[in-house]
């Protein structure tokens, strides 16, 4: 299994952040990781086909909110949040405080 690429937390940018989740389903996904530690892609997918889930965490990893990693067969995602925070103080917070609609 190939390691995926992240971006460094001095490379997030709000426009990349913002695009990413527009998408009702990477909102979804976010929220998600946000309520437990680590979550599989299979567990988040919510039946969704596996080549549109897999251009959903292309673009979260991509924007930095997402951190992927092998594991056996599967992949496990986790929330960047810590480094968001750093970056970005409060923005997370902020946004997962809006209602899910």
């Amino acid at each position: 299994m190939r390691p995926y690429k992240h971006p460094a937390a001095d490379q997030f940018a709000l426009e990349r952040i913002f695009q990413a989740l527009s998408d009702p389903i990477r909102l979804e996904i976010v929220r998600h990781l946000d309520r437990v530690t680590e979550a599989t892609c299979g567990e988040l997918d919510g039946g969704r086909p596996k080549s549109s889930m897999s251009h959903h965490f292309r673009i979260l990893r991509d924007a930095g909110l997402v951190h992927t990693r092998g594991a056996g067969t599967v992949h496990q995602n986790t929330l960047r949040r810590a480094e968001l925070n750093a970056r970005f103080p409060g923005l997370l917070d902020a946004i997962l405080a809006q209602p899910a609609g």
